[in-house]
């Protein structure tokens, strides 16, 4: 397929968002925030993040080949590098000052995108916090995480722990079949709300800090769950000293080796506004 690139939405204009979805945001360590896309506008980019997502992914096995994480969800990571029309979406100033003005800080930089495409028959994704594979010194992350297509519940819906933000990093070990009951026990235990919407329309997104608790069932549909993620960090923050081999291999791979303590802003890790 080939795109002008000229011919996307630019995706620059502001949408302001309500002071009182900022304070659940804040609050409750995620939000979801309906229209942020017009239906012409996700009709223009969807094509372009699926076929850029199909054609940099590397996971060739079988679905009942591949382990619990495998299952959950082709990922492809960094689109924005390798496609001027995802670079073109991912780089909206749009989504960067929702961004932005949900964290309360005046700009945002790239951490990574991802395509996820969770597969019909795709497995769920246990419990995880995303932070736990960042070296970053700062709790002010926030991940967009879009939908391209009309998603509903049975086709793998994201649920938050609602508060588990406020613990920071709970656990060291990595999303898997293992970590699930310990965290299942950890929101028991703290009485955290888990909220999952019935259904998102293409062009709506939840945001959630890097440190709030979530999980998706798997995809119970015989559609694929398209979706685009943008991970940002705020202005400012600096490479932290990786806790685990798996910050060890981000820091590398997201944040160009920079050393310890130094910003991050890297080539990498542009600013958005």
């Amino acid at each position: 397929m080939v795109t002008d690139i000229k011919s996307l939405p630019a995706l620059h204009d502001y949408k302001s968002i309500a002071q009182e979805q900022i304070q659940d945001f804040r609050e409750n360590g995620h939000v979801l925030i309906r229209n942020i896309l017009s239906t012409d506008e996700v009709a223009a980019y969807r094509d372009v993040i699926l076929e850029a997502g199909l054609r940099f992914n590397t996971e060739k096995r079988k679905l009942e080949e591949r382990d619990t994480f495998g299952k959950a969800f082709l990922q492809v990571m960094n689109l924005w590098r390798n496609d001027e029309g995802v670079r073109k979406f991912a780089l909206a100033k749009r989504f960067g000052r929702m961004a932005a003005d949900l964290l309360g800080v005046d700009n945002v930089r790239i951490y990574h995108d991802q395509a996820l495409l969770k597969e019909p028959g795709g497995g769920p994704t246990p419990w995880h916090q995303d932070q736990f594979y960042w070296p970053l010194d700062t709790t002010n992350t926030i991940t967009m995480w879009m939908p391209m297509v009309n998603i509903h519940k049975e086709m793998g819906m994201l649920a938050f722990a609602s508060g588990s933000h406020k613990q920071k990093n709970v656990f060291d070990f990595i999303i898997s079949d293992e970590s699930e009951p310990d965290y299942d026990r950890f929101i028991k235990e703290n009485k955290f709300p888990q909220v999952q919407c019935s259904s998102m329309n293409a062009g709506d997104a939840t945001w959630h800090y890097g440190h709030t608790a979530h999980n998706a069932p798997g995809n119970n549909s015989d559609s694929t769950r398209e979706v685009m993620t943008i991970i940002y960090v705020a202005d400012g923050a600096r490479v932290a000293p990786p806790a685990n081999k798996w910050q060890e291999n981000d820091h590398q791979q997201w944040l160009m080796s920079k050393p310890v303590g130094e910003l991050v802003d890297s080539e990498l890790n542009p600013l958005v506004l």
